[in-house]
């Protein structure tokens, strides 16, 4: 019987390939629209260096990572195709085997961002006008 640790690690093993092999899905030719769409914002925002919800605050902190994220992967790998699907596995598997960092995502960043000061501002605006 395998570990709950080992069997963690081997989960997040698999969640960051599928996340790499939806990364070169979202830029597939073949890959249909509302699946490249869906791939490019999950992608984007599971290699962004900063979390919508941060992972401080209790419970919610790691739902997006727990739940979210690989909730939008098989959607998102639902919806395209095998073939791209079986090609964009073997492209993964060579860039995960030639780089050893985890790529991130510098516009999601600056999105999520973008998120959080419009929510305080909206917040400050609420508060004052009171």
């Amino acid at each position: 019987m395998v570990p709950p640790n080992q069997r963690l690690r081997q989960w997040a093993r698999r969640l960051k390939s599928s996340l790499v092999m939806l990364w070169f899905c979202s830029r597939h030719p073949d890959t249909p629209l509302t699946a490249r769409l869906l791939a490019a914002l999950v992608v984007a925002y599971a290699f962004s260096p900063i979390d919508l919800i941060p992972d401080f605050i209790p419970v919610l902190g790691y739902v997006d990572d727990v739940l979210l994220v690989p909730l939008g992967i098989w959607l998102a790998l639902r919806l395209v195709p095998a073939a791209v699907k079986a090609d964009c596995r073997v492209r993964a598997e060579a860039w995960q085997a030639a780089q050893r960092e985890r790529p991130r995502n510098l516009w999601a960043a600056a999105a999520i961002v973008l998120v959080w000061v419009l929510l305080a501002w909206l917040g400050w605006r609420w508060w004052s006008g009171r």
